[in-house]
């Protein structure tokens, strides 16, 4: 992603809604100051493009700008309400492939008011998969569903830039969190890819831990954590609890990387209600651009705007987001606040750390993935009911009475069993995963076996909704049991 230092680099601008269009213009004129070699595409995408009839918020033009400029600075960006609009950020992420979302989080104590007076944490999530895949169905009158789906080559690829770029920027430990004492499968493939390619990085300290006593430690001890890498719902948000715990969402950038193309922006919203009053903080999509001019090898203008921006801060020039009379010098505008970092070029802080430069680029070419050979077998089916009564027996008995190949080993009603051997006290909806084996015990079945089955609940009037297959691989299950199984 890097190109010629001394070249202009040609990179896609959208100015977004809402405060957008003020910080964006302050930034630009920051970067101008601190001549930036950049040439500037202005594209359209946001709440103008969804209206439009863009139902991602990005026309055709906009794409062919970023594909071509392979750089995109972004400012917030409205999504209207309702008419089933899709996340503009999610639909870029995955459609060019931008795998890793990373955000440095510090804390800039004295001057800004912070939880913590040494927060410096890289939080790199993945970007693509988990349920950010946006798959959704309602599939009965009370249950809707969200497909969670986690893979092998996302997980390595994630993982990995995280070693990478630890190793890249002097990181001394990468931290894993997931959820995977419940979620076995999914965050237990994570969990597991992690474990294959740490020993990989023997210069770098590891640990693992479980996610909700990870976010408790990260917002109490943050001391703890130097990089983190973790699940996109997850890395989503622990990255805006961090921030907000150093001082504020609007002092932090991020950065979108993929193996092309890559996306800066910063971290918070369009505010719709302060666009236009001038008050909006400038700081965290200042963070996101300087984190394009180190991806894209302008590393010494990337120094001299951070520091200058360093420098301001430590000197109390203060937006009102962050204002505290106790700690700032003046509080001033969205404007007046890039002129103080534009005056300020070329100084240092004297006493938060300066900076020399970060490479939050891609640091280092990811090996291509090799899908492994495995030996996979059908051993069974979950079929889902959509049935609104509340008595588990009668639907077990009805289902287990079935002749065929195939016969019923269990039922659950929102993942606890409650047949056979079910409670009383356990509450049902209108949701059954009804569970069908083979007869022979550990025996294979074929897709024949589960058509005839279905064919045989259709006969009998039993709305089906669903079917997943259940699978061994290299004789491993390849599915959950139940809770209480």
């Amino acid at each position: 992603m890097q190109t010629n230092p001394e070249t202009p680099t040609r990179i896609s601008v959208a100015y977004g809604d809402g405060i957008g269009p003020e910080i964006m213009g302050a930034v630009l004129n920051i970067l101008e100051a601190a001549q930036a070699r950049l040439d500037i595409d202005v594209v359209e995408m946001g709440k103008k493009s969804y209206l439009e009839g863009h139902n991602a918020g990005i026309p055709a033009s906009t794409w062919a700008s970023i594909q071509s400029n392979k750089v995109l600075l972004k400012a917030p960006i409205t999504t209207p309400q309702g008419g089933g609009y899709k996340s503009l950020n999610v639909t870029m992420r995955k459609t060019l492939g931008l795998f890793a979302n990373v955000r440095p989080t510090l804390s800039y104590e004295p001057y800004v008011k912070s939880k913590h007076r040494d927060i410096d944490v890289v939080i790199i999530r993945e970007n693509e998969e988990d349920l950010y895949a946006g798959i959704e169905h309602r599939q009965t009158t009370d249950v809707t569903q969200c497909l969670k789906l986690i893979t092998r080559p996302g997980c390595e690829r994630i993982i990995r830039y995280a070693f990478e770029y630890a190793r890249a920027n002097g990181r001394k430990k990468v931290s894993c969190f997931t959820k995977d004492n419940i979620m076995k499968a999914t965050d237990g493939l994570f969990h597991a890819v992690f474990n294959e390619i740490a020993p990989e990085y023997p210069d770098i300290e590891t640990d693992h831990w479980i996610i909700d006593i990870a976010s408790a430690k990260l917002a109490n001890e943050p001391e703890k954590f130097d990089v983190i890498v973790t699940l996109n719902l997850y890395g989503d948000i622990i990255s805006d609890i961090a921030s907000e715990i150093a001082g504020s969402v609007g002092l932090c950038g991020s950065a979108n990387i993929g193996q092309t193309c890559a996306m800066f922006e910063a971290i918070h919203g369009s505010a719709p209600d302060i666009a236009g009053q001038d008050i909006a903080n400038p700081s965290g999509l200042l963070h996101a651009a300087i984190l394009m001019l180190n991806a894209i090898g302008q590393a010494d203008v990337a120094t001299r705007v951070h520091n200058a921006w360093l420098k301001t801060i430590e000197d109390g020039v203060h937006t009102a987001d962050i204002y505290d009379a106790k700690l700032s010098q003046s509080k001033v505008g969205t404007q007046a606040f890039a002129q103080a970092v534009i005056e300020r070029l070329g100084q240092q802080p004297q006493h938060l750390k300066a900076v020399s430069g970060e490479k939050h680029g891609l640091p280092g070419a990811l090996p291509e993935y090799r899908r492994p050979e495995v030996k996979k077998e059908m051993v069974g089916v979950d079929v889902f009911i959509d049935w609104p009564h509340a008595n588990p027996d009668e639907i077990g008995q009805a289902l287990a009475a079935i002749d065929g190949d195939l016969v019923l080993k269990m039922i659950t009603n929102r993942g606890i069993k409650v047949y056979p051997e079910g409670f009383s006290e356990t509450f049902c909806t209108d949701h059954w995963r009804c569970r069908f084996v083979a007869k022979a015990t550990d025996a294979s079945v074929g897709h024949a076996q589960v058509i005839h089955l279905l064919q045989q609940l259709s006969q009998q009037g039993w709305d089906f909704i669903k079917t997943e297959g259940l699978y061994r691989f290299d004789g491993v299950n390849g599915f959950s049991m139940a809770q209480g199984e």
